[in-house]
């Protein structure tokens, strides 16, 4: 059928929405499910050229799939890159990121503030094979400065956080990465190109777990990368190899969640602003970890590079005299809850509560929750789409019942 290619300048709202693979000879409206590990070639001579890579075309899916190729290009509309490419998770995404940049005796810069299966991921994992890592504050661009070394390839950080939502300057730390000769690549997994993008304040790379906001409801497990053509076709080359390709039925649900992402977002933040306001009124709240709040130390920089907004994730740490105690008190308020989802999930239309120090960052090892900031009392909660007025009583179940 005929096809209308979409003008240039269209709004993030409408991208979300509109930008994917041409329509197939159906013409059907929703874009299609393609459900085969493999495509018919038309001749012995085409398929040659299709797997040496000279000609366009659908060969196997652990190599490309259209509607995998159509999240891709619906996510590089939203994030403003020039290409983009999937992965069966966040972790497998940056998996492929490091597979396709690193190699023996090269070195990264690493917030060691990000996700804890990030920091085992590259510090532990990959220094097996050589590759050096030097966690640093999140917000002193001084020490990721000081950590730059002759070998340095990446810097690699998401922003905000979890769960303490700490704020890096993603274009300070981009001017320094290129100073370098190196790459800076962001998680936006808590924010989404609905309140930011990495790529227009310099990143190279961004990171998705589409798992989370992008897709939406908690459905299905999803990663990606965004950046330049260029380094997209080094990583499709290791996804080829290696196999951590996106399930196209995976892709296509996250396809859809990308259709309300920019609604649901101004909801979650909206959700997220009342509840870390809320949480700060509490006796028995200790801190209230949220970039909205003008408490927050990096509030006037995540107004900036958030559109704005604060974002979903609100953490607080309950009082408790020793890590025990703060523990026990964690533990009450989150059994206390009958409505909130007891889960590390985030990114949900339900809101989600969990015990980061015994569940994400569990792995970790004291020393390492303890230079991240993460203690025994620190609760966080991921705002859904729920009325706030039944996520504070939900909450209220717990900490009104703590000890004071």
């Amino acid at each position: 059928m005929t096809h209308r290619s979409l003008p240039p300048g269209l709004h993030r709202d409408t991208l979300a929405v509109r930008a994917a693979l041409e329509r197939s000879q159906y013409g059907e409206n929703s874009e299609a499910l393609f459900l085969t590990s493999s495509f018919v070639q038309p001749d012995a001579e085409t398929a040659a050229r299709r797997f040496a890579g000279t000609e366009e075309g659908f060969t196997y899916t652990r190599t490309s799939n259209p509607t995998v190729a159509s999240f891709e290009q619906r996510l590089a509309a939203l994030e403003g890159t020039e290409a983009a490419i999937g992965a069966a998770s966040g972790m497998a995404a940056i998996l492929m990121m490091c597979m396709g940049l690193l190699k023996a005796g090269d070195h990264v810069v690493c917030s060691r503030s990000v996700f804890g299966s990030t920091l085992n991921l590259i510090g532990r994992d990959f220094g097996k094979f050589g590759v050096e890592t030097t966690f640093v504050s999140q917000t002193e661009v001084a020490q990721w400065k000081a950590a730059i070394k002759p070998n340095t390839k990446l810097l690699f950080a998401e922003t905000p956080t979890n769960p303490l939502t700490d704020v890096c300057d993603i274009r300070a730390l981009a001017d320094l990465a290129h100073g370098a000769g190196a790459l800076l690549a962001v998680d936006n997994c808590f924010c989404s190109p609905a309140l930011q993008r990495p790529a227009e304040l310099g990143a190279d790379l961004i990171i998705h777990s589409g798992t989370k906001y992008l897709e939406g409801q908690g459905r299905v497990l999803a990663g990606a990368i965004c950046g330049s053509q260029k380094l997209i076709d080094v990583f499709a080359t290791v996804v080829r190899t290696a196999g951590m390709a996106l399930s196209p039925f995976n892709a296509w649900i996250v396809l859809k969640g990308l259709e309300t992402l920019g609604i649901r977002m101004q909801a979650h933040c909206a959700g997220g602003l009342a509840l870390a306001r809320w949480l700060e009124t509490q006796p028995r709240v200790k801190r209230v970890y949220y970039p909205g709040l003008p408490s927050h130390p990096q509030h006037e920089l995540a107004m900036r590079q958030q559109s704005g907004q604060g974002g979903a994730v609100v953490s607080f740490d309950v009082h408790g005299d020793t890590p025990e105690i703060a523990r026990a008190n964690a533990f009450h308020v989150i059994d206390s809850t009958r409505v909130l989802s007891i889960t590390a999930n985030l990114g949900d239309t339900k809101t989600t509560i969990t015990h980061p120090a015994t569940t994400s960052h569990g792995r970790l090892s004291e020393e390492q929750r303890q230079a991240a900031g993460i203690g025994q009392g620190l609760i966080r909660v991921a705002v859904g789409l729920d009325h706030i007025d039944d996520i504070e009583a939900d909450l209220s179940r717990g900490l009104d019942t703590l000890p004071t």
